[in-house]
């Protein structure tokens, strides 16, 4: 039987500069590249749980432009039931001015735009869809509140809750969000935000991972990019070592990774298993790009995993 995954996140439109260097302040440098590309964390991440092989629903918001008409379509031809996501007439579409440097890196600035106007209609819309999946998928780049509520309403229905930290904040930790889901996977930044902890090796993963746990998260699982994935949860941890890889755009990798590791654990795949496989989803979002063009097939990942090994 196909997983059945809900995500409630936002959807964008990402406007894509490749540039050799980035400017300083007043500076004007000249871009080697412009593209565009769908994106927005909550549909990436639909859109990898669809390519993964699980039915998946997103509820969310686009405005009634051309951007919001075009990702919506997108979003239908990846089999995605957005029957959930509604048209504001009030606000644009989100956009995402992602800046790409030549070794891969990047860097990301949002504009909410209709995301930032989700609220109890798209609560409403989430609780009548939960009775109906394995997992509840959720992000940051969404107000905190329909967040909040979201996760309150997983739990009062044993439905499992993965909320990737994205655009984390420490209103995120004041609010209590990481005690109200059963996994939790910031990366480094964002688990900085949620801790206060500065995580740059194994040790600070796991003194962060171990204070997210104190906070009442069930299992926390860190994305450490070229390093891989740190693992804390109720039965241990463990640290799971990147794939080797030379990438070509790191944007939404992460999205991948969370994608994966959702629909491995609506699978019913152990945690070690899913952290692996949700490794191996994120490599290979890193050799495509644009976000939501780079998310792998269920197909990939398994070829991947069979033709490479983690990096000890």
């Amino acid at each position: 039987m196909r997983p059945r995954v809900l995500v409630v996140g936002s959807i964008n439109m990402d406007l894509i500069v490749r540039c050799s260097e980035l400017p300083r302040r007043g500076e004007t440098v000249r871009g080697e590249e412009f593209r565009t590309a769908a994106g927005g964390k909550g549909a990436n991440q639909a859109v990898a749980c669809a390519r993964l092989g699980a039915a998946t629903t997103l509820v969310g918001r686009v405005g009634e432009d051309e951007f919001g008409r075009s990702l919506r379509d997108d979003l239908v031809a990846e089999g995605i039931d957005v029957a959930s996501v509604r048209v504001d007439r009030e606000a644009a579409t989100g956009v995402a001015l992602i800046l790409l440097e030549q070794e891969g890196s990047n860097r990301i600035v949002v504009i909410g735009g209709a995301n930032a106007r989700m609220g109890a209609e798209e609560v409403k819309q989430a609780r009548a869809r939960l009775a109906a999946c394995n997992v509840v998928l959720m992000q940051l780049e969404t107000p905190l509140p329909v967040v909040r509520e979201v996760a309150l309403a997983a739990r009062e229905r044993g439905v499992l809750s993965v909320l990737d930290a994205g655009a984390a904040t420490p209103a995120a930790a004041e609010m209590g969000l990481p005690g109200l889901v059963d996994v939790l996977s910031p990366n480094e930044p964002e688990a900085e935000a949620l801790t206060g902890i500065v995580v740059r090796n194994l040790e600070s993963a796991r003194e962060a991972a171990q204070a997210l746990r104190e906070m009442g998260a069930r299992d926390v699982v860190i994305k450490l990019g070229r390093g891989g994935a740190w693992w804390s949860g109720p039965e241990g941890e463990a640290h799971f070592p990147a794939f080797p890889i030379d990438p070509i755009d790191t944007t939404a990798a992460g999205d991948a990774f969370t994608g994966c590791l959702a629909v491995s654990l609506a699978e019913g795949r152990r945690r070690s298993e899913a952290i692996l496989r949700a490794n191996a989803a994120g490599a290979l979002a890193c050799l495509t790009l644009g976000a939501q063009p780079s998310m792998p097939r269920a197909e990939e990942v398994e070829g991947f995993q069979q033709e490479r090994q983690p990096r000890l």
